[in-house]
């Protein structure tokens, strides 16, 4: 796996004190960080054997222009590491940079795999039965196959990550559950799932329900999903805080809270998004993780515990289901 060990807001430090924290507990899998060594190199006296280092110059702002950035910085860490992919001394790539230009590094240096129009980032929504919501932000503007493909995407790497048992439930984000709900993409997006052989499809699924776990798979466009992945945060937040508040409020109350404090505790840990560490990139050819802007050690530590634990193997098989899908769309359209 390469590391962007300059990305993020609490790089280098973090980063590599995760990346260090997971290889100790993969020693199978091979780290190998990306940046300044003048920096990095220093911090790996007590390193495992599995971890190296790769020289890059610089990173990428968190406020540049990516398609610009990795013009006049192709030296920059989130280049090299998605390089590396493309040249196969690496299976993934993880960077908790800036995220337009770690999608751009992704699709100019590695590529998509057969039959995936656009790409869709997949983020876990962590409810009791968690779920995987995509697209969250790659794919604002999208047509019906591009839907079905992020249902394809998401299903596979559901039965990884997730370890769904069989084939993993795909849900169609929509204002009402009968398959004429919605607008025109919606419409003909559910007519493609209900067809396709590719996917086990359950139907449209209500904003009000997608915790429910009804779905192990949400599907929908990159606008949609981004609105709905950061209002489910915020809510989260707003609810943990009010409830925060009320128990400090009085000193009856305070003693009441501690009493909940074990359970309340636990629920925050649940939605903390270090849970899983980050995002992933389905649709090209290697592991692409987009870690929190501000993640520390312990995100970076499960993000990459999680690209380990979909192994590389996951793309072949996403090109296979998405290949078989297309020939079916032929077959039906002949």
């Amino acid at each position: 796996m390469a590391v962007d060990a300059l990305g993020g807001d609490n790089a280098p430090g973090q980063i590599i004190a995760g990346s260090l924290a997971a290889a100790r507990e993969l020693p199978n899998d091979e780290f190998i960080l990306v940046g300044d060594e003048t920096t990095i190199e220093p911090r790996l006296r007590d390193a495992p054997d599995n971890v190296s280092l790769r020289r890059a110059r610089g990173a990428i702002g968190m406020n540049e222009d990516p398609a610009k950035a990795l013009r006049t910085q192709p030296d920059s860490s989130v280049a090299v590491a998605a390089r590396m992919v493309h040249a196969g001394e690496a299976g993934a790539f993880f960077s908790a940079g800036n995220t337009g230009a770690t999608v751009a590094a992704a699709l100019l240096e590695i590529g998509r795999i057969t039959g995936c129009r656009r790409p869709a980032i997949a983020t876990v929504l962590p409810f009791d039965a968690p779920a995987l919501l995509l697209d969250a932000g790659a794919t604002v503007s999208c047509r019906p196959q591009d839907l079905l493909n992020f249902a394809i995407l998401g299903g596979v790497f559901a039965r990884r990550y997730l370890n769904t048992t069989g084939d993993a439930r795909v849900g169609l984000i929509n204002v009402g559950e009968e398959p004429g709900k919605g607008n025109d993409l919606a419409k003909e997006a559910h007519k493609l799932l209900a067809h396709s052989d590719s996917v086990r499809f359950v139907g449209n699924v209500e904003g009000y329900t997608i915790g429910s776990g009804v779905a192990d798979v949400l599907v929908t466009d990159g606008f949609t999903g981004n609105v709905v992945l950061k209002t489910a945060e915020g809510v989260a937040r707003e609810i943990l805080g009010t409830v925060r508040g009320a128990i400090v409020s009085s000193t009856i109350r305070k003693l009441a809270g501690s009493v909940l404090r074990p359970q309340l505790v636990a629920v925050r840990d649940r939605l903390n998004p270090e849970n899983y560490g980050g995002s992933f990139l389905l649709g090209v050819r290697g592991l692409v993780t987009i870690g929190h802007g501000n993640s520390h050690a312990r995100g970076v530590k499960n993000a990459l515990k999680g690209i380990s634990r979909a192994g590389s193997s996951i793309i072949e098989e996403t090109e296979k289901a998405l290949v078989a899908a297309g020939k079916q769309a032929t077959g039906d359209t002949i």
